[in-house]
Formats: C-alpha cells, structure tokens, sequence
C-alpha cells in the first residue's frame, strides 16, 4: 500500500508542511515568514536564472516546428487504428480550459492597460507605449506558452499510447539512468511534478478567488473585496469542482469545457459588438504583425543594461514563463491523456495555433476596448486598478459600457467560476494520476485530497501576501522542475530516433 502510494504521502507532506508554514504568524518567523522568503527566493531565481527559463521557453517553439515538418510529424499517438476519443472541438475545449483560461480573464485588461502606463521601455508617448503593450501581451500569451504545453505534452502522450508506459512524467525521464536508480529517479521526478503543479494551479485559484470577490463587489456595493470574501469563494467553488471531479473526463469536464468556450466567444463578441469593432479588428491586425516581426528580439530580450527594464522582465516576461512551466506538468500530461490517436503534427498545431489565436483575438478586444476608452474616452482604468487591484480592470472596462457593462460583468463572473471548476477540475485528476503510479483512472479520494489541498494553499498565499505571494511561489515552484525538462527532451529524442530507425 505505502510503495504504491509512497509519492502521494510524500507529496502531502510537503504540501502540509507548507500550509502550516503560510499560517504561523509573521511576527514569530521574523525574516523566515512565507511571504518574505518566497519573494527573495523569486529575486534570487529571476535575476540569477532568467537565461535559462529565456532559452528554454524558445527552444520549444523550435523543437515544435521542427517535430511538425519533419518525417515524425505523421506518426500517430497510439496504434495505427486508433481513432481520437473526443471531436476535434471538445478537445480544443478541453486543453484550453485546462491551460489558461482563468489567466485570460484576470489579466484580459488589466495586462495591456499597465503596459500601456509602465511600459518595458519608459515613455510618455501613449501611441508607442499602446503599440508595445499589445506586443507584450501577445509575447508572454501567445507561442512560448502552448508551445511549451504542446512539446511536453507530445513527449508523455508518445511514451503512454506508443509504449503502453504509466502516464507519469518520470517515464519521460528514467531510461537515461541505470535500473538500478531508476526507482528514486522516478519518486524525485514525480513529487517535483506534484508540487510545482500543485502550487502552479494554486496560484490560478487564488487569481479567479480575487476576481471572483472584486465583481461581487463590483455588482453589489455591500460586498467588500477582502480575504473573507475570498475565502467564501474558493470554499463554494472547491465544493462544486469536487462535485464536478467525482463524474470523470467525459462527462464534468467535456461538458464544462465546452460551456467555456461557449461563454467566452458570447462574452468576447458581445465586448466587440458594442465597442469600437473596427478599431480593435484593425488592432488584431497590426498587434498579429507586429508580434511575428519582433518575435525574434523579445524572445532574447534581458534589459541587462537597465536596471529598471530588467526589474520589469522579472516582475512580468519571467513570472510567465515560470507561471507556465509551474503548470507544466499538470496541462501536459491532461493535454497528452485526451489526445490519444491524433498524429504528432496534427496534435502540435492544434495545440499551438489554434489556442494562441484566441489568446490573441481575447487580449485585443479586452484590453484593446480598455486602450481604447483610456486614450480616446478618457476612461481612468489604470488609475482604478492602483486603486482597488489588478482584479478590478475588467470590471471597470465593462462599467464604462453602462447597463450592457453590468449585464456581462455577471457574464464574465459565471464563466470565471467555470474556468476555475474545471482547472482545479483537470488537475485534481492528474495530481491523482502523478500519486498512483500513472493510473489513468485515479480514486475519487485520492482526487477529492488533492482537490482540497490545492484550495487550501490558495487560501494561505492570499492570506500571507495576495498577488505577490502568489507570483513568488509560481517561480519558487517551477524552477526544480525546468531541469527535468530538459531531461524529457534528451530522453524523448533518443526514444524517436532509436524507434524511427527500428521502423526502417
């Protein structure tokens, strides 16, 4: 029983280890309190390592455009008479619920609005600062990210279909050892997993919790915007998510998932219809352009010379990238367990393109809508989220809408709780996978501890700290973890060259 398990207890542990840790009082642990070593573990790892998360996160764009033309690209996930489990649109649904949806609502607005007044590079001109905030937008929402799912992804979904292996990540990582380590390889690989996607989706959690509770008092002004209303939001949500992980993949998912997307497009065009839709469709336009033609430079961007500029890629391009590794192994291994059947080219271009075009079509008509009002209708949306936080920016862009404003506040509220179900959904069941040696089916209790362990850590990180809690623990959390990817890369193209040249 304790071998089987012996991951998962560890894990929980750890994890409880780290929820008392967020309780004891700051004034007992001085210098060793949650708040302060995680943000000078986050300087640490930022200035000390900022490289390597650079070149990792645009080797995968690399390694993703050379897996889809090359001669690997029409090898299928699975046997040759494997048929995928879940139409082409339910599985776009799924892997994007999964991936960020949460994020895209929090940051729809608020992100190139503060670019838009901090900008990269400082400048008082609007009109260039409005041009390089789409551009960043797009940087830190757009290939990097989903390339990253996509290629980590490929790698476990080819050693679970192809191999018939666990669906673990120390599976794409343990055959570069002798057997005879290959065990506590595998237990070290896969709590690290564990963690970084236990605290990565804790970092969502705690996001939706405060947009959550800044609409509620958006809508209703009795209702303040504290812990104590966030804290009610993540205890009903946690008990509907639970609910929705008790019915399996192909009901609470599937069915969520595509509601998502359902609502999302509702909500996205309706903020098009009644805002400036020919401005914003123009700014998808030049934003799609400008993105291709400085994708190169961003992408080696460190501001070295400037120490502002570098403080800035710390605080925003290098949370992102640890953001999305800490979320990693979660997102990956769910966007490898629905794909089984589709061929390696067929399943990176739907995870890469069609994804980072709806990232990019949402960010233009949120936060473009939001540029729009505060350089031709002098809206003060910048100046209302310094006041009351990042979570007030969408809510303030739709209030200038008057009642059509209010009507998708409410819209916008119910599918930030959606998006929140089944990201906790979606990963509740792949903790359980990672903590029962890869079963593709986990207990319900084993789902349900992880669904609560995840909810309570979000409750600790905005009780020690808020936003800025929850942004060092994405990067403390990710950073153990960026060495095990680079593992699964060495391990994943020895395993294809060794079985292409069986093949011939």
């Amino acid at each position: 029983m304790f071998k089987k398990y012996k991951v998962y207890f560890i894990s929980i542990v750890i994890c409880v280890a780290f929820t008392v840790w967020g309780i004891l009082p700051e004034s007992l642990l001085g210098a060793f309190s949650l708040e302060e070593v995680t943000t000078k573990a986050q300087g640490f790892i930022s200035n000390e390592f900022g490289w390597l998360y650079t070149l990792l996160m645009l080797s995968f764009i690399i390694l993703c455009l050379f897996l889809m033309f090359s001669k690997y690209g029409d090898i299928k996930l699975g046997k040759e008479d494997d048929e995928p489990q879940f139409s082409y649109i339910s599985w776009i649904a799924m892997l994007f619920s999964a991936g960020m949806g949460i994020g895209l609502i929090f940051w729809g607005v608020s992100e190139p609005i503060m670019h838009l007044h901090e900008p990269a590079i400082v400048s008082d001109n609007l009109v260039r600062n409005a041009r390089a905030s789409m551009n960043y937008t797009f940087f830190h929402w757009g290939l990097q990210p989903w390339a990253l799912y996509a290629f980590l992804g490929l790698v476990i979904a080819y050693n679970t279909f192809r191999h018939n292996r666990p669906a673990l990540i120390s599976e794409s990582v343990v055959y570069l050892f002798k057997e005879e380590k290959r065990r506590r390889v595998a237990d070290i690989t896969n709590i690290i997993a564990i963690i970084a996607t236990v605290f990565g989706v804790a970092t969502s959690l705690g996001l939706g919790a405060q947009q959550i509770s800044g609409g509620l008092n958006y809508l209703f002004e009795g209702i303040p915007n504290n812990f104590t209303v966030q804290l009610i939001v993540i205890v009903i949500v946690t008990i509907l998510y639970l609910t929705s992980a008790t019915t399996g993949l192909d009901k609470g998912v599937r069915i969520l998932s595509n509601a998502n997307v359902i609502f999302a497009c509702l909500l996205m065009l309706a903020v098009l219809l009644i805002g400036p839709a020919s401005f914003l469709l123009d700014l998808f336009v030049q934003s799609v352009g400008n993105y291709i033609q400085e994708l190169p430079a961003l992408s080696f961007h460190m501001s070295i010379f400037d120490g502002n500029g570098r403080e800035w890629i710390n605080r925003w391009t290098l949370f992102y990238w640890a953001w999305w590794i800490s979320w990693s192994p979660y997102v990956s291994t769910f966007i490898a367990r629905i794909s089984k059947g589709r061929t390696i080219k067929e399943f990176l271009s739907g995870v890469i393109i069609v994804p980072t075009l709806f990232a990019f079509l949402w960010f233009t008509v949120f936060g473009g809508s939001a540029i729009w009002q505060e350089m031709f209708k002098n809206a003060e949306i910048f100046n209302v989220i310094q006041e009351k936080g990042v979570e007030i920016g969408l809510f303030s862009m739709l209030e200038n809408y008057g009642t059509m404003g209010k009507i998708l506040t409410g819209l916008a509220m119910l599918l930030i709780s959606s998006f929140f179900i089944t990201s906790a959904d979606s990963a509740t069941y792949v903790l359980g996978m990672f903590s029962s040696e890869g079963d593709l089916v986990p207990k319900k209790r084993i789902k349900v501890s992880w669904g609560l362990i995840q909810s309570s850590i979000a409750i600790i990180l905005l009780y020690a700290g808020g936003l800025e809690a929850l942004q060092a623990v994405s990067v403390l959390s990710s950073f153990p973890f960026i060495f095990i990817i680079i593992l699964m890369i060495i391990q994943f193209f020895k395993t294809l060259t060794a079985d292409k040249r069986l093949n011939t």
